[in-house]
């Protein structure tokens, strides 16, 4: 048949006219869909990123009084750390990339271009995106109890096979972290690999490295460098896996922690560093402005057998295996620990932390909000992320239009998830997105956006780029191509996408710390909060069922995805012989037309690559409906319905960062009073509740809280935001601090630092017990201390008190504070609970931490004792203030508050036993050497020993 004919019309009649005459009215599309998904997809950005972050930006600009200035700037780059951090992490975060695209690599190509058995191949696709199943927050832990001093593999080994601490423990942790991200973009784009060209190269008489460098990885190459970028900003921007782990070894991200939830948060040089922190995009911008020259488009992919070759499939099979084994041995700790009694002093099986950990309702409901917004930012997201993939890839839009959104893709992968958090607590507080599930579904869907829309973008620019033009000529609308054509084809990858929104959702800590309000709490930030009460083998439950469920939700979407050539080979089989007349005119046109076979497909109804669930079409087309109701309403229902304020019941809110047993006399002094069931309390990490006040001001959800006193005072400071307590009876001790209490706030506890010890690690270092603070700076426990850096928490300033009152701030007391930093070396903490849990672990024989706890653990029949030092146990206090909301404050904060103090504080002094009113005794367990330091603990006298601290820092690290 000649074009001419087809042309005529003569001898096809069902053609239409529009593809009769399409050579006589080229003309350039108008592509309003596209243009209105740009236009989504814009003010989405605009609205959840761009305004935001430029509210970061101004306040890198302000100081506290509002000023406009540029010292916030000179402040941060004065510091000489500053620098150092920045080389640390430009350093380790482009080996660890490196290394992580390697490996990555690896597997995808012994998944794609090997004939290892089938089931290998997904047993390696599995479990290589196993390590994204947890919170990073966890992965610290299980490095330490994996090959720490007393770890599960230094264990079977019989002595520790390198130090965890520094370099070595970030690039584990860093590659461990981002080899899944990296293995989903390379094996997502190998699979657009026309294998039969390894075919042709080989008849060709190429030589196996020729044949390996252009038909595998001359493709790959544009998808090589996107995953190595993103594995790099994905660890040059955690600050997880340093707070564990680091050690010495300063990274950026460690020092932006510091500024945004150090024992002095100041967002406004947090902000500084911020914006050197998204610099880096500018790079990243011009390198994918490149890469994608790079870019190769098959019209069709051929399946195709592969050539035999048993020398690489057993070379590939076994370096699988091998980067697995090592990969995933880290993680093996995490199905121990739960099950033994307590690890590493007595691991006789228990069932224990699991049956505790599932009889408190709290954890249901946190569970349960968890999978509610992992499902919605896994559902939202893909549809947003198509969004986008379809305008850069499928469009004729400007390129000006199309590297916006990869310009807009780079930038979000330097955004720090703290940063994003700290952003949308600027733009959103007050408004109603606050405290509500949507603003941690919109700040999850922004937060990880950047590694769906490359792989859905890379899925749908390796399809012939003429299926929608093609389809056009048929008579199909745009929609119709899209849904009918495109989306089964990218089916496979949407699910992955589907599954990656929904894992990172899950185990997201960073970006949604900041947000959660008492109703909208989800697993992870229960995680960070019992990390901050030292509860490491609750830490590990809760990180078992976030795997169990990613394991759950992981293999569905496996099932979904499998391989069905054969089905389609079936399908394609029934439908020629049916139709052959039909079939053999649409190949007739098809040949002198150029028209896809994915075109004619979608003409007749029917996919090139036909959906899993191909069927009957009505039946689908019911379901999809019913689908949609049932996210509708969960979308109105669930979203906004559920998150309502615990005002509109009556109820106080009553935020707190105490101690489960703080808490526990909180609720039996309520319940016995006459307020049972009618107020909420949520635990929160010092720092995340910190963060929160200064940022939210009177706009913070919380009736009530409970807080160290040092940060109500400063949040009082800044944003006036407390009322004066009108219930609160009971007299306080003239004491320094607690007898100048302001009267909007009155002292719960009183929390004592003491130091800690490991009995048996103690015997085995062959050292004695010290007695005091100026014992611990003897050589003799060099390498044998843990203490916490009181720029990142404040239990390290109970230290600093001590030796400043005892020895002053000048050449003793600094001789004294640099010898325990140098003998503490890479166990100076971030976290107040880091020296508990180096000293529980047994990597180190002593700490210094807060006495209560010791106290609990010797208690437990642990190895564990604690020493009054002769210097004195200084304290901090936690103190209950009311939020004064005008007309909106609940009448009910101030009763409670009342009753926490004059009815509460009998219970407290079982576990802080510091008298702090009038009429108490001290209890039998209290210190014989408490003390109080001699001037008001404000926030100037914390920033004043914070600079004494930093400076015998750097003199301990030869600066």
């Amino acid at each position: 048949m000649s074009v001419e004919s087809i042309q005529a019309g003569k001898q096809l009649p069902n053609i239409r006219p529009e593809i009769v005459n399409y050579e006589r009215r080229p003309r350039t599309p108008k592509q309003t869909e596209l243009w209105t998904l740009l236009a989504i997809v814009a003010i989405c950005f605009a609205a959840f990123l761009v305004v935001p972050m430029v509210l970061v930006i101004i306040r890198s600009f302000t100081t506290a009084s509002g000023a406009a200035t540029l010292s916030n700037y000179a402040a941060v780059l004065s510091r000489p750390e500053f620098t150092r951090s920045i080389t640390n992490s430009l350093a380790v975060s482009a080996t660890s990339a490196l290394v992580a695209v390697l490996l990555a690599f690896l597997l995808a190509y012994t998944i794609n271009c090997t004939n290892v058995p089938a089931g290998f191949k997904k047993a390696v696709a599995l479990l290589a995106q196993l390590p994204m199943l947890l919170p990073t927050i966890t992965y610290g832990f299980a490095i330490i109890y994996s090959f720490g001093k007393q770890g599960l593999i230094t264990r079977l080994f019989g002595h520790q096979l390198f130090d965890i601490y520094g370099f070595n423990g970030l690039l584990m942790g860093y590659v461990i972290y981002t080899l899944p991200t990296c293995f989903l973009l390379i094996n997502n784009s190998f699979q657009f690999v026309d294998k039969k060209f390894i075919i042709v190269s080989h008849i060709m008489g190429d030589k196996p490295l020729t044949t390996f460098l252009n038909t595998v990885l001359r493709p790959l190459i544009g998808t090589m460098a996107v995953a190595f970028i993103q594995s790099f900003f994905l660890a040059f921007t955690d600050y997880g896996i340093p707070t564990s782990v680091g050690g010495e070894y300063d990274v950026l991200a460690m020092t932006l922690f510091n500024q945004m939830l150090g024992s002095i948060p100041n967002f406004n040089r947090g902000a500084v560093i911020a914006v050197f922190m998204l610099i880096p995009s500018i790079i990243s911008i011009i390198l994918m402005t490149v890469l994608e020259r790079f870019a190769i488009r098959y019209k069709q992919i051929s399946q195709v057998e592969l050539p035999k070759g048993k020398r690489r499939d057993w070379a590939c099979g076994i370096a699988s295996v091998v980067v697995l084994v090592c990969t995933l041995s880290v993680f093996a700790v995490i199905l121990l620990i739960p099950f033994v009694t307590e690890w590493p002093f007595n691991v006789a099986p228990t069932f224990s932390h699991i049956t505790n950990m599932f009889t408190d309702s709290e954890l249901t409901q946190v569970f349960t909000n968890s999978l509610y917004v992992a499902v919605m930012t896994a559902i939202v997201g893909c549809l947003f992320a198509y969004a986008a993939g379809l305008v850069t890839s499928r469009s004729k839009l400007p390129n000006w239009a199309k590297r916006s959104v990869d310009a807009i893709s780079a930038i979000i992968n330097t955004v720090p998830g703290m940063v994003l958090g700290i952003a949308f607590l600027f733009a959103f507080s007050g408004s109603s997105l606050q405290n509500t599930f949507w603003i941690l579904i919109i700040a999850n869907i922004i937060h990880y956006f950047a590694t769906p829309y490359q792989m859905i973008k890379d899925s749908l620019s390796k399809m012939n780029a003429g299926w929608e033009t093609t389809a056009k000529l048929m008579g199909d609308n745009w929609i119709k191509t899209i849904v009918r054509v495109v989306t089964p084809n990218a089916w496979p990858t949407i699910l992955q996408v589907f599954g990656y929104y929904f894992v990172n959702a899950m185990v997201t800590i960073s970006a949604v710390v900041f947000l959660t309000g008492a109703r909208t709490q989800v697993i992870t930030t229960k995680i960070s909060a019992l990390q901050h009460i030292a509860k490491f083998d609750d830490v590990f439950v809760l990180s078992l069922l976030i795997l169990v469920t990613n394991l759950v939700v992981k293999g569905v979407i496996a099932f979904a995805t499998r391989d069905r050539s054969a089905e389609r080979a079936k399908a394609a089989a029934r439908a020629t012989v049916k139709t052959p007349q039909l079939a053999a005119a649409r190949s007739t046109v098809a040949a002198d037309t150029r028209l896809t076979a994915a075109a004619q497909a979608a003409h007749n109804g029917t996919p090139d690559f036909p959906l899993p669930t191909s069927g009957n079409r009505k039946a689908r087309n019911a379901f999809t409906a019913g689908l949609s109701a049932v996210l509708a309403v969960l979308l109105v229902g669930f979203g906004f319905g559920a998150t309502a304020t615990a005002s509109t019941n009556g109820q106080v809110v009553i935020y707190t960062n105490a101690d489960d047993e703080a808490v526990v006399a909180f609720q039996h002094a309520l319940d016995n009073n006459g307020f049972k069931n009618q107020y909420i309390i949520q635990s929160f990490g010092t720092s995340e509740l910190g963060g929160k006040m200064l940022a939210e001001g009177k706009a913070l959800e919380a009736d009530m809280l409970t807080m160290s006193s040092y940060y109500v005072d400063s949040a009082q400071d800044r944003n006036h935001m407390f009322a004066d307590l009108t219930d609160v009876h009971s007299k306080l001790l003239g004491t320094s601090e607690n007898s100048k209490a302001p009267a909007y706030r009155s002292p719960t506890t009183a929390q004592e630092g003491a130091i800690i010890v490991n009995t048996t690690a103690l015997k085995e270092a062959g050292v004695p017990e010290p007695k005091s603070f100026k014992d611990l700076a003897d050589p003799q426990y060099k390498g044998l201390i843990s203490v916490p850096d009181m720029e990142g928490s404040s239990t390290g300033w109970l230290m600093i008190q001590a030796i400043a009152d005892a020895y002053g701030t000048g050449d003793e007391g600094k001789q004294i504070l640099t010898s325990i930093y140098r003998n503490a070396g890479p166990h100076l903490e971030q976290s107040g609970s880091g020296p508990l849990k180096a000293v529980r672990s047994g990597e180190v024989a002593i700490g210094f931490g807060l006495r209560h706890q010791a106290v609990a653990d010797k208690k437990k029949g642990l190895p564990i004792d604690y020493v009054d030092p002769e210097e004195g146990n200084y304290s901090l206090t936690e103190s209950v203030a009311v939020l004064d909301k005008g007309t909106k404050t609940n009448p009910k904060a101030q009763k409670m508050a009342g009753v926490i103090i004059d009815k509460g504080r009998k219970e407290l002094l079982k576990t802080y036993p510091t008298p702090l009113y009038q009429g108490e005794k001290a209890p039998a367990n209290a210190s014989k050497r408490s003390k109080t330091f001699p001037k008001p603990l404000t926030v100037d006298l914390l920033q004043e020993h914070q600079d004494f601290s930093s400076e015998c820092k750097r003199l301990a690290q030869g600066e």
